[in-house]
């Protein structure tokens, strides 16, 4: 049986101290090609954005408690479960079925529904100045990218804790690291950048770079990166980043050293101020 390492993240949301406000929620379908996604869009009247969520990796459901803590700071969130998964057609691919989910075709098929998630929150946004953007965890890296460059009405993305190098690359970090919490004590960024270089592939499939979509894409996008992650190679991420933004992109990076993989999950809720920050100057 295939299995293939995926990255895997769990998310604690805040809490906003802020005044909140009021939304509505609404259960609704997405045609995605051959297939309908199950989702819900959480509404406001006069939304500062619109924002649809995106998956990581994992068998994952649509991301109420997230969406509605957005709703709450003044954002109209469409959340979906994913194909193959709760109330979503189509077939899911992952480790715990046995299948690649990092193969190009999976990446593209997952970045066609957000394609067509995109498609349905432009039409509940009354306001067609109102800007919409992507938003996602982990994996979403990969598809984010591949999905604003399919839909020119994506107009941001933001990435918690993206890789910036290829879907192979990353297989050969995470195989190195192997969960490995102490990694970074026992390794140098030197080791690890020689073992992604150089480590020979377990597994054959197409590749995917994001370098590749980055270098077509003009909308601003911002990565939050946490210092201590062992599951993307931040370091390298970061200047992969800083490189592709010398051919004229509005890509910006924050990095927390002392977090790991789940830079959603902060106690002191700093990743998702910052993220909502960058949004709203935008």
């Amino acid at each position: 049986m295939f299995t293939i390492f995926t990255l895997v993240i769990s998310i604690t949301f805040f809490k906003t101290n802020a005044q909140e406000i009021s939304f509505s929620s609404k259960n609704l379908r997405i045609k995605s090609k051959e297939i309908t996604l199950s989702g819900t869009i959480y509404g406001v009247k006069s939304p500062k954005a619109g924002i649809i969520l995106v998956h990581g990796s994992g068998q994952e459901l649509r991301m109420k408690e997230f969406a509605t803590t957005l709703a709450k700071s003044g954002y109209t969130v469409l959340t979906y479960d994913k194909r193959g998964v709760g109330e979503s057609e189509g077939v899911y691919a992952g480790p715990e079925v046995g299948t690649n989910n990092i193969d190009s075709t999976n990446l593209d098929l997952l970045a066609e529904d957000v394609d067509a998630a995109v498609n349905v929150l432009s039409q509940k946004i009354k306001n067609k100045k109102t800007k919409i953007g992507l938003m996602g965890f982990s994996q979403a890296g990969w598809i984010i990218p591949i999905a604003a460059n399919k839909n020119k009405k994506v107009d941001f993305m933001v990435i918690f804790s993206g890789a910036l190098i290829s879907t192979k690359e990353q297989l050969r970090f995470q195989f190195y690291t192997n969960g490995d919490t102490d990694f970074w004590k026992k390794h140098t960024e030197k080791d690890a950048r020689e073992h992604i270089k150089n480590d020979t592939d377990r597994y054959e499939f197409i590749n995917t770079d994001p370098v590749y979509t980055l270098n077509k894409l003009s909308i601003p996008g911002l990565w939050i990166f946490g210092g201590k992650d062992i599951q993307v190679p931040v370091n390298l991420s970061i200047e992969i980043l800083e490189e592709v933004n010398k051919k004229g992109k509005q890509f910006q990076h924050k990095l927390y050293p002392d977090l790991g993989h789940n830079t959603a999950a902060t106690e002191n809720q700093e990743t998702i101020k910052e993220a909502l920050n960058w949004i709203n100057r935008l």
